[in-house]
């Protein structure tokens, strides 16, 4: 039976259907929102993998070109690997919906979201985030829900839900905000250097829609009225609880309360672990996950009752207190830009490349082909957590931080106008022990610094974390791995002096009050500054040079129907400057030509070289001409390239001429003056003007001819045709 639920949505119809599509899947729904349409499918295990400790949980979302009337480009012509925007995607839909299923759910799970229509206004990421959780809530799964997910921007002082690519392009902020019906559970986006109260009045704009949604969803699955599985959490015996907290609760305690460094802890937490399955593993065998288990409780509840009850946290901080920064630049001699940062633990090389426009990346998907000139890119690389792992290509981790600090510097960089440079951040994390991401932000402004790129102003990030235990509350600034892995929230927020750009929150208890949000920001802020002091010591402004290695970019500005003269034939004529001069060109639709060097004189060369075309022949300037065909009344020359003029057998020379090829050969390169350009666009040139004695030549040249050609034609049907300046 089709089963169909609405709501209005800002001036819009939210539509969930299920009942029609993909009805063998455990939970379908299609939701449709204008004439976007995404569908979220749900397949869960009915059994548990044997051994198995933690929750599978796969999130794909998927974009059919087809759903904008596309073909897919490339040589196959049809979808392959998912984009980076597909990546992105998959995450703002696993983040949200991940903590609410039962702890004790490891059934491997599987959430397909595709996008079926788009009307290329409406994005289906949130769409598809609200689809998915339908889904959950009316399959058989077991699923703490509903949650749903909006966008929110903010145009001329008014808040609109889900705004379209037009009006985001004009907002200050870009928020995409997923909660319950009483609290917010993810936070992502980028701003305009916006207020933190600008933020918690998008937050409870925001939460307005999503209890909108989530009352919807409810009402969709009552009427579908699913029979969920059981959740029941496997019962720990007794004995064996008592014997694992025996054996090793004192020793954990005695952990959480000694400061150490990363690595020191994992290896004492590692030898607890470890003597306590050998005490047991006699009495009782088989069970070593969920000793496991009981060992990671106690890691965890000690922890956590240290940071509540003395307020000292595992590496020995007070819960304001920012570890040690030092911050490094110009490390890399060869890269256009460098930098170190490193906080406590954690530590990113960061290099800064400056490219032309030839470099920036093309986009393309379900939107018209855009392209992108500031790019940042994350790596973790297995050794900065001391491990060993496979080495491919960047991971959904690797993707969404990198993007979160591309997103909290992007809208500093300078306009093109300003500064017409591709700009490529790469962030190598060499060590890490919390808030890599953050770090990358840091390192990546003082990279720009380094490389003389005028960033506006400096912007630092920082991750805060939650201890929470029913109304007791303790917000962490700078939070460590093991404050992340064992606390409640990891909020990540970047920003300037005045103002957030960036920031992303994710929390794994049901959701947290604005109340609590709003302590962590204004906590947040106070760290943001303290950073951004400790930035300033080592570099607080762009360098006024670029690096003697990055490109020098130089600007012209050339009439627009010359643009196909300068390019040439199937391009002939540009790739031989940039072959003759090393130099990169691009030429802009509107004239404005980028000349790109690194050398001085290859520069030099190219600008000559496209002046020296695309310039418009001036009467009474001398030219070094080129002779391209003699004929008896006079030599045809071309002083400019493509651009030729008569040079008359009576301009030769100051003295009688009777035959041109007595004078110039062809191929000679002779100094000429344009005299005149007639009526018709003809350039009529002189040799002679140029003589000693050759003074009257203007004079002469007005006077009429006579015919010198034994055939008696007419002479000036010989001259060219393109010799007409253009």
């Amino acid at each position: 039976m089709i089963t169909r639920k609405e709501v209005q949505l800002g001036e819009k119809s939210f539509t969930f259907e299920t009942g029609r599509f993909a009805k063998q899947a455990h939970g379908a729904v299609m939701v449709r929102y204008a004439d976007t349409m995404v569908l979220a499918t749900v397949v869960s295990a009915y059994e548990r993998k044997e051994g198995q400790d933690f929750f599978p949980l796969q999130v794909e979302y998927r974009e059919k070109i087809a759903a904008a009337g596309k073909i897919p480009g490339g040589f196959f012509k049809r979808e392959g690997r998912p984009t980076e925007k597909e990546i992105l995607s998959s995450r703002l839909i696993d983040r949200p919906i991940r903590p609410m299923f039962p702890k004790h759910y490891f059934n491997e799970t599987q959430v397909l979201v595709t996008v079926y229509s788009s009307d290329q206004q409406h994005d289906g990421d949130v769409l598809g985030a609200c689809a998915a959780s339908a889904a959950l809530l009316i399959s058989d799964v077991p699923f703490d829900g509903p949650i749903a997910e909006v966008r929110v921007g903010r145009v001329d002082g008014q808040w609109i839900v889900n705004p379209t690519h037009a009006e985001l392009d004009q907002s200050d902020i870009d928020l995409t905000v997923a909660g319950t019906n009483d609290s917010v559970v993810m936070v992502e986006g980028e701003a305009l250097e916006v207020s933190e109260q600008d933020v918690l009045d998008a937050l409870r704009f925001a939460h307005d829609h999503i209890k909108a949604l989530c009352k919807i969803q409810e009402d969709l699955a009552g009427s579908v009225n699913p029979k969920k599985r059981p959740g029941v959490p496997p019962e720990i015996p007794a004995e064996l609880l008592k014997s694992v907290s025996g054996l090793a609760e004192s020793r954990v305690k005695d952990l959480s309360r000694s400061v150490m460094t990363k690595e020191e802890r994992s290896s004492a937490t590692a030898a607890v672990y470890d003597e306590t399955q050998k005490a047991l593993a006699e009495r009782f065998p088989e069970q070593s996950d969920v000793i496991s288990e009981i060992l990671h409780d106690l890691e965890s509840k000690s922890m956590r009752q240290t940071i509540l009850d003395e307020g000292k946290r595992l590496d020995g901080r007070g819960l304001r207190d920012i570890r040690p920064i030092t911050c490094e630049v110009g490390l890399l001699p060869r890269t256009h830009g460098s930098a170190l940062f490193t906080r406590g633990e954690t530590q990113s090389l960061t290099s800064a490349t400056l490219g032309t426009k030839t470099d920036e990346q093309i986009l393309d998907g379900l939107l018209p082909e855009t392209t992108k000139r500031f790019m940042l890119h994350y790596n973790f690389p297995p050794f900065s957590v001391g491990e060993v792992g496979r080495i491919m290509g960047p991971g959904r981790r690797e993707v969404g931080h990198g993007n979160l600090a591309e997103r909290s510097l992007k809208n500093l960089i300078p306009s093109e106008e300003e500064f017409p440079y591709t700009i490529r951040i790469v962030s190598d994390i060499l060590e890490s022990n919390g808030s890599s991401s953050m770090a990358t932000v840091c390192a990546g402004t003082l990279a720009l610094f380094d490389a003389g790129v005028p960033l506006k102003k400096a912007v630092a990030g920082i991750a805060m974390g939650l201890v929470k235990e029913e109304d007791r509350v303790a917000v962490l600034s700078d939070i460590l791995g093991n404050e992340d892995h064992l606390g409640d929230m990891d909020f990540k927020v970047a920003g300037t002096r005045d103002g957030v750009t960036g920031l992303q929150m994710d929390i794994k208890i049901k959701g947290i009050s604005f109340e609590i949000m709003e302590r962590a920001l204004a906590q947040a802020h106070k760290g943001r500054l303290s950073i951004l002091e400790a930035m300033d010591k080592t570099l607080d402004k762009p360098r006024p040079e670029l690096s003697q290695y990055a490109p020098r970019l130089q600007t012209l500005k050339i009439p627009v129907d010359m643009i196909g003269m300068l390019i040439g034939p199937g391009g002939k004529n540009i790739r031989q400057i940039v072959k003759d001069s090393g130099a990169d060109i691009n030429i802009e639709d509107d004239g404005t030509v980028v000349v790109a060097a690194v050398e001085k004189e290859a520069a030099e060369k190219a600008i000559a070289a496209i002046r020296k075309m695309t310039e418009l022949p001036e009467v009474g300037k001398t030219y070094v001409a080129t002779v391209k065909k003699i004929m008896d009344f006079g030599a045809f020359v071309e002083i400019l390239p493509g651009k030729e003029g008569l040079v008359h057998i009576s301009q030769l020379d100051v003295n009688r001429v009777e035959k041109v090829g007595d004078v110039v050969k062809l191929g000679d390169q002779i100094e000429v003056k344009l005299m005149k350009i007639d009526e018709e666009g003809r350039l009529n040139l002189s040799r002679k003007a140029l003589l000693p004695g050759g003074e009257n030549a203007m004079e002469e040249m007005s006077r009429p001819r006579k015919p010198r050609s034994r055939d008696g034609h007419d002479r000036d049907k010989h001259r060219p045709h393109h010799s007409k300046p253009h």
